[in-house]
Parts: C-alpha cells; structure tokens; sequence
C-alpha cells in the first residue's frame, strides 16, 4: 500500500519538458553525471529511443533531478525518486550517496530491465569492464563488499564503546565496551575514503544495501 502511495507521488511530481537537445556526455562529467538509455517499440512498429540524464549535484532547489529526453528532446523531468511513465510501463530512478542504485524499466507486468549506460559515463566503463575482463570485475565487486563489511564492523565497534562509556548510563546494565581496534583520526579518514570508494564502485553497477552503501554515507 505504501509503495503503491508513494509511486503515484513519483509519477505527481514528473513535469513536462523544454524540447532542449540531450547534451553528448563528456569525459570530464564521470564523477557529476549519469547518462543512461533505453530503446522501445511502440504499437506501429516504430523504435523511440528514451534517455535518462541525472546530474549528481544538487540543483538551485536543493533537490537531484532526474531528465527524460525523447528521441534526443527533453521530454520531462522529476526531482528524485522519479518514476517516468513510457510506452509499456515506467522508468523509475533513485539516487544514493554515491551515484544511482536504481534506474530501471518496469513493465505494466512488472517484469524489470536495467537501462544501458552510456559508454562514454563511468557507469559505462565499469561494464565494459564486465564484458570484457568478468573475472576482474568479479573480484572487484567482492573486494567493494569486504571493504563495506570490515568498514560497518568497524563503525559498531566504536559505537558500542562510545555509548557504554559514560558508567552511569548503559555501563551499569551492560558493562564497559573497550573496542579491539583502536583507530587514529588518521586511520578513520583512510577507512572513510576507502568506503565511500567502494560505494561509488557498487553505485557504477546500480547496487545497493541499506545496511552496507547506507552506512558508508
């Protein structure tokens, strides 16, 4: 009910667009810019080609918003969450800390398909990647993972021993917590940046856990 709810605020908030041109993606917009495509046949038998275009900053209004070009025109837009309705279903986009974790084709039947990067965007690269060398891109993908695991372990620990420090608070009932691992600022600044780094990496393939990507940021 609630998902149901919240899709029909998506689809509320999507305004018309301006016609402008879909700008070609440079080199220098891999760390600001999402580009991605999706092909589809309407009834008569003719392909559109539909392009969503997210600039990862946010926008005068504070918000991230997502752009839908039609055939290379813009075609609408929405703040994120956005869900775009298109021949056959929606397209929906959500954003995280790091890049996009979601940015989909929904049939009415609810079948789901990824978009295609553009190969120019560093979405695109990292699954050129993953054409072309998948045993790489494989060990990649887990060394994202067990850098966001040790990096969450790390986190509780020095949770655990931040709030059982005051005696008169939660150490009376639960006792003292003394972390293990005792990390200079220094070292808590290189386990951010690694983290944030494996969340970005994770954001490439549009993948995302509450627990671990959610924690990084």
């Amino acid at each position: 009910m609630f998902e149901e709810w919240r899709h029909r605020r998506a689809v509320q908030r999507v305004k018309p667009g301006d016609g402008r041109p879909l700008k070609r993606f440079r080199w220098w917009q891999m760390l600001t810019r999402a580009l991605f495509h999706l092909r589809l046949m309407n009834d008569d038998g003719r392909r559109t080609d539909y392009a969503v275009d997210v600039r990862h900053q946010n926008q005068s209004d504070g918000y991230v918003k997502a752009h839908l070009y039609l055939d290379g025109r813009h075609h609408a837009e929405s703040r994120v969450p956005a869900v775009f309705p298109v021949p056959g279903g929606t397209v929906e986009v959500r954003a995280s800390n790091f890049g996009l974790k979601r940015c989909h084709y929904v049939t009415v039947e609810g079948a789901e398909f990824p978009l295609v990067p553009d190969p120019a965007s560093a979405e695109g690269r990292r699954a050129r990647l993953d054409r072309s060398h998948p045993a790489l891109s494989r060990w990649i993908g887990f060394l994202s993972v067990t850098v966001l695991v040790i990096g969450l372990a790390l986190l509780i620990l020095q949770l655990a021993e931040q709030i059982t420090r005051d005696p008169e608070g939660l150490a009376q009932y639960v006792g003292t917590f003394v972390s293990p691992i005792d990390l200079s600022a220094g070292g808590n600044a290189v386990v951010g940046l690694v983290t944030v780094a494996a969340s970005t990496e994770r954001a490439l393939r549009l993948r995302y856990n509450w627990l671990l990507d959610g924690g990084a940021g």
